[in-house]
């Protein structure tokens, strides 16, 4: 097995793009479309969005985005493919992310994520996330929507 590696990617690439669409697709059946707050692949190639994929030799296992909302970072469209879970990819692409905010000199990063997704919850409480109100565009007392924070 290579080793993981993650580095800055374009969200076109047809890999990228595939795993886009997979956690999309996923979103869609979980949550109402009011509820779903993923950026789409053109918004993931904005100026203010760093993209990251996890690869394992040439095949892309994962992928994560920070926004640079100016006071804050927010984590989007962190996502692992089903059959690579379980090999801490989404941990290595948080540390990325992490990392990436800190260098942006990001004081925050904040998160929204769907309710039940208890998985990804417990992987930003081990990482220090703690919850939080909503955050810029979001509404408060959104039924399907959990808002958590990280101090750098």
């Amino acid at each position: 097995m290579v080793a993981l590696t993650i580095k800055k990617a374009d969200p076109t690439q047809p890999d990228t793009r595939a795993l886009l669409q997979a956690s999309h697709d996923l979103m869609r059946t979980l949550f109402p479309s009011e509820a779903n707050h993923f950026l789409s692949v053109e918004g993931l190639c904005q100026p203010d969005v760093s993209f990251f994929s996890a690869k394992d030799g040439e095949s892309t296992l994962g992928c994560a985005a920070l926004a640079n909302r100016g006071d804050y970072g927010e984590l989007k469209s962190i996502f692992v493919d089903p059959d690579a879970r379980g090999r801490g990819i989404a941990e290595a692409l948080l540390q990325q992310i992490k990392a990436e905010a800190v260098r942006q000199n990001l004081p925050v990063l904040r998160l929204e994520t769907g309710t039940g997704l208890d998985a990804a919850h417990r992987l930003y409480e081990r990482h220090g996330f703690r919850d939080c109100g909503a955050f810029g565009t979001y509404e408060a007392n959104a039924p399907f929507s959990r808002y958590m924070e990280l101090t750098l």
